[in-house]
């Protein structure tokens, strides 16, 4: 075997070749970090890399975060036993060469976090082995080549963070060994292709900061996998379906923000019991905020600002004595809602894990709590625009975490408590009491 390779002109030779030639390209005050790649050194003494033990011939190259500057030689195409290629976390400029399809061991590319242009080679396909394709963080354009529904094996594509357009093909529901799919922050427009509801193993899912439009699509319900979806600031309209949480139900993280969505919060999101971090905020959710997410004991983080929660009215803030069951809860935002109601002593028994709470822009009434200073973790305590009477507590002396007290717009009287001047380490905070 090994005469019939020299015989075609595939030796270690080749690979020198190609790595001194890819060097070459480097731009000249980064080769010295590539010094050990020259003749006086065996080529698998080179540093970052590896060699198959069989052949001797170049399997991995792993580059990654060694600050390189230049572009992408074509002869990158000539190592053709290569598995693993990494050029991450450089500043690599340029395009990405087309003779990479000539790769065809290759089954892990990472070039995420450079400086790429022009469009996604088709030649890339050609790489069937394929398993991890990551080009995050470049400049990539154009739209998102079809031809990546060959790639039958690949379980990781990462293309988030570039400048992609046009829709997305439906020759990704071919893709049904992917785990992972991130296409956040393109421009990439149109609806969802129905097709991806064939990629049932997805784990993570992110399709955030792009030009979508349609509804919540519909082929997401079919991926009962999916533990993250992240859908922000998409385009997305409509309302969630009633049984999304049974559809969905091994959801942990889901962010859905900076949408058009209407109607109800799904009441069976409830039934995500490993559900850990929502947001549905700058929305048009409407309707009261379900009790039920007080079922959820691995909740952490609650964010449902800015939309048109709750009546104005006594109930509004019942959700509030549920969510004392969630003992991890850190974040609860609900601010810029239409919650009214007085303020529930309920709110005491909340997490003493909480660090931040924003009950602001509501039309909140009655006193603040006198227990609020059982909230011991808490930073950042916003009660700004309600209808708050009453002094403030002196019990609010007990947050010594605090460093951000906001309570403008209120109806508030009395003096400022003298434990706020106790705080050890909180900025210093000048409410606003109105008398």
């Amino acid at each position: 075997a090994v005469m019939l390779l020299k015989a075609y002109g595939f030796t270690g030779e080749t690979d020198r070749m190609a790595l001194l030639d890819l060097k070459s390209q480097v731009s000249e005050d980064k080769q010295n970090v590539l010094s050990s790649w020259n003749n006086s050194f065996p080529l698998c003494n080179w540093k970052g890399v590896t060699c198959g033990l069989k052949h001797k011939r170049v399997t991995r190259l792993d580059l990654g975060g060694w600050q390189l500057g230049g572009v992408i030689s074509p002869s990158i195409g000539n190592l053709s036993f290569l598995i693993s290629l990494d050029l991450s976390d450089n500043s690599i400029g340029g395009t990405i060469p087309h003779q990479m399809g000539n790769l065809f061991r290759l089954e892990y590319l990472d070039m995420s976090h450079n400086f790429l242009g022009g469009d996604i080679p088709v030649d890339l396909c050609n790489c069937s082995r394929l398993l991890s394709l990551r080009l995050t963080s470049n400049s990539l354009g154009e739209g998102v080549p079809s031809e990546l529904g060959s790639l039958a094996r690949l379980e990781i594509l990462n293309l988030g963070r570039n400048n992609l357009t046009g829709k997305l093909p439906q020759s990704l529901g071919n893709l049904t060994s992917l785990t992972r799919v991130i296409f956040s922050s393109n421009k990439i427009g149109g609806g969802v292709p129905d097709a991806l509801a064939r990629l049932t193993q997805l784990v993570s899912l992110r399709l955030g900061m792009n030009k979508f439009s349609g509804v919540f699509p519909p082929s997401i319900y079919n991926l009962s996998s999916l533990e993250i979806l992240s859908i922000f600031h998409s385009g997305f309209s409509g309302s969630l379906k009633p049984d999304f949480g049974n559809l969905l139900p091994n959801l942990r993280r889901m962010h859905m923000g900076r949408n058009h969505f209407t109607g109800p919060i799904p009441t069976t999101l409830s039934n995500i019991s490993n559900l850990e971090n929502f947001g549905i905020v700058f929305n048009k959710m409407m309707g009261s905020v379900p009790s039920s997410f007080g079922k959820l004991q691995n909740l952490q983080y609650l964010a449902l600002a800015s939309n048109s929660l709750g009546s104005y009215s006594s109930g509004d803030l019942e959700f509030l004595k549920a969510l004392a069951n969630c003992t991890q809860l850190h974040t609860l935002l609900v601010n810029g809602n239409r919650l009214g109601g007085d303020f529930p002593t309920s709110i005491t028994n909340l997490s003493t894990n909480l660090w931040k709470l924003d009950l602001g822009m509501n039309l909140i009434s009655g006193t603040i709590p006198y227990d609020i200073g059982n909230l011991i973790s808490l930073q950042k305590l916003m009660l700004d625009d309600n209808l708050l009477t009453g002094p403030l507590p002196s019990s609010i002396g007990k947050l010594s975490r605090l460093v951000v007290l906001n309570l403008t717009s209120n109806r508030l009287s009395g003096e400022i408590p003298s434990s706020i001047g106790d705080y050890a380490n909180s900025v210093p905070c000048s409410p606003r009491l109105v008398r």
